[in-house]
């Protein structure tokens, strides 16, 4: 009886510590990959739009982009329409937005790329640039997440993503030059004073 109950333990000692590893490991892996990455800007890299071509995000620059994590169950989802009231004021000056949709938060984008392109068409009108479906946290983060949410890379402006509509004001040289919750408003002051700023710095 003793054997068995000694051999069990050691058994459940080495799952743990198997578990540990191998997390271990993966923590490790994430931080290898996050230091042998080159991107100095969002501006860097490359994501599929909602139609699934591939799309250098370089060709945003010389733009003030505002980069938003998007979802159309979510109680926050009528910020759609302020973000397009936002980009008809400001496209002509150089304003893009870029919206990323993103299922992380309480399942609250489910829909495929086709459905959401036509949510957000037929519901709000949306005519800023919409990129495919991408995760922007946890383990299977999308890259140019993993960039933004980096301390070490992204400086004051890093940090996990709390909820949809998180978003991100870029600079015409390709620089984060802000962050705003997800409650803030695209038509809050903080983010229109923000966006007029960058955009006249560069004009």
């Amino acid at each position: 009886m003793k054997f068995s109950y000694l051999a069990l333990l050691v058994t459940c000692c080495g799952i743990v510590l198997a578990a540990v590893g191998a997390w271990s490991s993966a923590k490790k892996a994430r931080a290898d990959k996050e230091s042998e990455s080159t991107e100095q800007s969002p501006l860097d890299f490359k994501v599929k739009n909602i139609d699934g071509e591939e799309v250098d995000l370089a060709a945003y620059r010389g733009k003030v982009v505002l980069i938003v994590n998007v979802a159309s169950k979510c109680g926050l989802t009528p910020q759609y329409a302020q973000l397009q009231a936002l980009f008809e004021k400001y496209r002509d000056q150089g304003l893009a937005i870029l919206g990323f949709p993103a299922n992380n938060f309480l399942g609250q984008e489910p829909g495929k790329n086709d459905e959401i392109k036509a949510f957000c068409s037929t519901n709000y009108g949306v005519e800023f640039d919409l990129f495919a479906k991408i995760s922007v946290a946890g383990d299977d983060i999308a890259p140019l997440y993993a960039f933004l949410t980096s301390k070490k890379r992204n400086g004051e402006f890093g940090g996990r993503i709390a909820w949809n509509f998180t978003k991100f004001l870029v600079d015409r040289e390709g620089k984060v030059i802000a962050r705003f919750g997800p409650r803030t408003r695209p038509e809050d002051k903080a983010v229109v004073e923000a966006v007029e700023k960058a955009l006249a710095a560069g004009s």
